[in-house]
């Protein structure tokens, strides 16, 4: 890890800390303050327009679109977003290269959404199957840690299988032509190329149980240093778990908006999705903790990052109470 960078950040978070320590409780938004929110298949986006929550945003909100965490990380170090909606890996590969970007929100499913997912004309019943397989393979993503978890449950290395370097965009190209035998998949494309092209889910009931779906907010050190965007994110994100309670309530609604009508998912598919979907859980940033170093080790005994290095660093406290009041 570069020390001077990462001392060098979270200097910069500390002062942003401090003021939100100050001004907990009187955050005032200043309404031509922006907030550039990178999404991820345009979920952000959507929860607010179903959820009615979106008007409640007193800010400029953008949120463009990404296709996974490494292309994120990079629009943040240049400075092009404020925070983030990303999976449970990149965060921890972001420090391990030497940049901390604070978790800000925890977003969690019971059951994974994550689901290993075979080419047409493959079929795998067990996790143990998977040796000596072509397996997609997306460092800083959170199918990293995921594909990991599945392979220790079989007692499979990562040298036991044949690891391709894909893109999170290329994914289902690659499981439908055969450029790899299996690929860490979520909703819309495990439906749609189990329908359209015959590939399948692993069959083995473990890989739902492998690691719940875990999903952070984090955010650019920058941004936590200034009190006007301090307090837009109090909102959004306060906003945010409105939206997901909303959600929760309402799950008939939720899967017309967005995998019907968006997705374009036919209705009889997406209520299949919403059956296998749980809940979504908003934990506080104390709650979340364990998991997240769970993961931190996880990577580290397989020899993904270089140093085990403390969860609750990784953590800022101070959005806790709008989550707590408004989940």
């Amino acid at each position: 890890m570069n020390r001077r960078t990462f001392l060098s950040f979270a200097s910069t978070l500390s002062l942003g800390l401090a003021f939100g320590r100050q001004t907990e409780a009187a955050l005032t938004v200043d309404p031509n303050t922006t907030l550039a929110v990178a999404d991820q298949s345009e979920f952000v986006r959507h929860l607010f327009d179903a959820s009615g929550e979106a008007p409640n945003l007193e800010f400029k909100a953008s949120f463009p679109n990404f296709a996974g965490g490494p292309a994120i990380l990079e629009a943040m170090r240049a400075g092009a977003l404020d925070i983030a909606y990303v999976g449970d890996t990149p965060p921890i590969q972001a420090r391990a290269a030497g940049t901390l970007l604070p978790i800000i929100g925890t977003f969690t499913r019971e059951v994974a959404q994550y689901r290993l997912t075979s080419r047409p004309g493959l079929v795998i019943n067990k996790l143990a199957d998977l040796k000596g397989k072509k397996l997609s393979y997306i460092e800083g993503s959170g199918r990293q840690v995921f594909l990991i978890e599945a392979l220790n449950r079989a007692g499979i290395s990562l040298k036991d299988v044949e690891l391709v370097n894909l893109r999170v965009a290329d994914l289902p190209d690659a499981v439908r032509s055969g450029a790899v035998d299996v690929a860490v998949l979520t909703e819309p494309h495990v439906t749609r190329l189990t329908k359209q092209a015959g590939a399948s889910p692993v069959l083995d009931p473990v890989e739902r149980q492998i690691l719940p779906s875990t999903s952070y907010f984090y955010a650019r050190p920058a941004a936590l240093a200034d009190p006007k965007k301090v307090a837009a994110v109090e909102s959004f994100l306060g906003a945010f778990t409105r939206g997901a309670k909303w959600a929760n309530a309402n799950r008939q609604a939720w899967g017309k908006f967005y995998y019907t009508d968006f997705q374009r998912i036919s209705p009889d598919d997406t209520a299949a999705i919403l059956a296998a979907e749980s809940p979504l859980v908003l934990p506080t940033s104390a709650e979340a903790i364990p998991h997240h170093q769970k993961l931190i080790d996880i990577l580290y005994q397989a020899g993904s990052i270089k140093e085990r290095f403390d969860a609750k660093t990784s953590f800022v406290s101070t959005f806790d109470p709008v989550i707590v009041a408004a989940r």
